[in-house]
């Protein structure tokens, strides 16, 4: 029998990859990580992984809404021997209304993260994609609550592990007060999250890459070299503020965002 050509075996790998991380989230149980198959550190296989569910997603009938950014944390980064952010794409079954009861079966291993959210009313796709542009580009910012997830079990990544899962994505509730950037700073907000009253994250805009909005102009930058830019009405989850908190169904989890007020997310039992 001939020897795969290396191109077939990393069409293999990744296909395993999506694969195990896809069967993981239809049958509600984590798998293990999935760097036996496309390494640890190996962006192109883990983003291609990534795509891959992508396409599968869409398929199916999907809507891509948005995307969000991750590992904008240096101590996060440090922690994962990396020195680059993440991205994964936001659906529209991901979104979550502040009425609604998320109940616990959403979920295999969920935790909140407190994020300032972008929403775009205009393509990044043509120009320098620099921050000027960039803020330009925003209609408004809301207070936001990403409730990160992972298919692999215990949490047990690597950059490539939470690439491929979609950066370890699971769903995401907005604030009811929009502010455009006239009105809001977000490198200045700050942000106390609690969950059934209890405080258990603070942060700053800071504590995201520097600003909220050098995240997003480094989204816009990668996206549009990956070969999707970011489009006008999506929105943007630009990265924690603070320590993400896991959270045990039932729970109550509010954000408090200074100059975008509150945001809650409601967990049930069944």
């Amino acid at each position: 029998m001939p020897t795969p050509r290396l191109d077939d075996r990393i069409a293999a790998a990744t296909t395993a990859a999506a694969h195990r991380l896809s069967t993981a989230a239809r049958t509600a149980t984590p798998c293990r990580p999935v760097r036996d198959l496309i390494g640890s550190d190996d962006v192109a296989a883990a983003y291609a992984v990534q795509a891959q569910a992508t396409a599968e997603r869409l398929a199916a009938g999907a809507t891509i809404v948005g995307r969000k950014i991750g590992l904008t944390s240096p101590a996060v980064q440090q922690q994962l021997g990396v020195d680059q952010p993440d991205f994964g794409v936001l659906f529209d079954d991901m979104h979550i209304r502040e009425d609604t009861p998320i109940p616990a079966s959403r979920l295999l291993q969920p935790k909140a993260e407190a994020e300032v959210a972008f929403v775009l009313a205009h393509d990044l796709a043509d120009g320098p994609l620099d921050d000027a542009q960039v803020r330009a580009a925003v209609d408004y910012a809301v207070a936001a609550l990403e409730i990160v997830d992972s298919r692999i079990a215990d949490w047990d990544i690597t950059f490539g592990d939470t690439v491929a899962d979609n950066g370890s994505s699971g769903l995401f509730v907005l604030g009811a007060q929009r502010r455009t950037l006239d009105e809001f700073e977000p490198v200045s907000t700050r942000m106390t999250m609690s969950i059934d009253g209890v405080e258990v994250s603070t942060g700053t805009g800071a504590a995201c890459l520097g600003d909220p909005l050098l995240a997003l102009a480094w989204l816009a930058r990668t996206a549009r070299e990956f070969g999707e830019p970011l489009r006008a009405g999506q929105v943007i989850l630009s990265g924690a503020l603070g320590p993400m908190a896991a959270i045990t169904a039932p729970a109550t989890v509010t954000a408090d965002i200074s100059g975008l007020g509150s945001v809650t997310a409601v967990f049930i039992e069944e």
